[in-house]
């Protein structure tokens, strides 16, 4: 949750009322088709992501990886944690079979697109959401 607090755009986000985080980390946790990935350097977490593994029709049934949630801690930046976060995450993606890797990102993230774009991710799909709440 640290790493939450330490990104100015998550910090800045309303909290839902009544979400319980120890709730949605064990549904994570209970799922096969989602990961949580902790980084630790001596003891501290320095980053965090989850994968989500999305099985789908499209592109002849190929299994899609999610990337979601890329946390670095702000200190720790500059320093290739989350380019090798994002390589260990394609090796587990080929681990289990997955034909891409997809992504989003807060349009206000201009460092992280062009981070991304570094490895190789293309700009491809305009997103939408609708909130619930």
């Amino acid at each position: 949750m640290a790493l939450l607090v330490d990104d100015p755009i998550s910090a800045s986000r309303t909290a839902v009322p009544g979400l319980d985080y120890d709730s949605a980390f064990a549904a994570i946790d209970a799922d096969p088709g989602n990961e949580l990935i902790v980084v630790e350097s001596d003891g501290e977490i320095v980053g965090t992501m989850q994968l989500t593994f999305i099985p789908g029709l499209s592109r002849r049934g190929a299994v899609r990886l999610q990337v979601e949630a890329v946390r670095v801690a702000s200190r720790h930046r500059s320093q290739g944690i989350g380019r090798k976060m994002m390589e260990w995450a394609a090796e587990r993606a080929r681990e289990r079979g997955c034909g891409m890797i997809q992504l989003t990102s807060d349009k206000a993230r201009t460092d992280a697109h062009r981070f991304y774009a570094s490895l190789g991710y293309e700009a491809s799909h305009e997103g939408f959401k609708l909130l619930l709440s």
